[in-house]
């Protein structure tokens, strides 16, 4: 089955730029121009991904996923708006979003990124189960336990930790991260990545043994003795 696009906008030229070019690539879309439109959608539609503009009419993009989220609805979400600045965008990744784009924009771009949102949740394509002390990721079923225990993550959170465990035993940036789980460069902003290793800290290490370490001036580490 192909998948779901719900694409939120409240630009008529924009959404019909957005779902043509995505039904082309085989993707099944539908739309909202409202935030009230949009909940209604993602509770019928059941989207695989949402394209979700800032600006709306009856409120903005950052508040219905902060709505979204705290209703336990994990799908990804790419943020469109006309606002470039750097803190507009690590606020948008910071609160749930998977990726960012900045109108005027290309729509071949948007739909490449669409694809690779998707990947990161999971297609099914691998098997591989990583491991550090009793923290499990199993790719095939995207699934995380920790001492036996289900944790549950957001789609950013567990592209972390997969990038995290894929290089456990060793530092990694937060440029590296950044550039590996985001594909983003901030100029040098690091918030979003701290925000969510705090975000990750708080659902795995909770209990002993710490796995996830600060390297001082570098970046972080993932293994299972200081």
């Amino acid at each position: 089955m192909s998948a779901k696009v719900l694409v939120v906008d409240d630009e008529e030229n924009i959404v019909f730029l957005v779902e043509t070019a995505l039904q082309v690539q085989g993707f099944s879309t539908q739309s909202a121009g409202t935030g009230r439109d949009a909940i209604a959608l993602v509770g019928d539609f059941r989207p695989d991904l949402i394209v979700l503009d800032v600006m709306l009419p009856d409120t903005d993009g950052f508040t219905l996923l902060q709505r979204l989220r705290s209703a336990g609805c994990q799908t990804p979400v790419i943020f469109l708006t006309a606002r470039d600045e750097t803190a507009a965008r690590v606020h948008g990744l910071t609160i749930g979003g998977d990726d960012y784009m900045v109108k005027p924009f290309a729509v071949a771009e948007l739909v490449a990124r669409v694809r690779l949102s998707l990947r990161r949740v999971g297609s099914g394509d691998t098997s591989r189960t990583l491991r550090c002390a009793d923290l499990e990721l199993d790719e095939g079923a995207h699934r995380v336990t920790r001492s036996g225990h289900v944790v549950s993550l957001s789609p950013t959170e567990y592209a972390l930790l997969q990038y995290l465990l894929v290089n456990a035993g060793r530092v990694v940036s937060r440029a590296q991260i950044l550039d590996q789980v985001w594909q983003y460069d901030f100029g040098g902003e690091s918030s979003v990545v701290d925000t969510f290793i705090s975000y990750l800290r708080r659902k795995i290490d909770h209990i002993e043994p710490k796995l996830i370490h600060t390297i001082r001036g570098i970046g972080y580490c993932l293994r299972e003795h200081p």
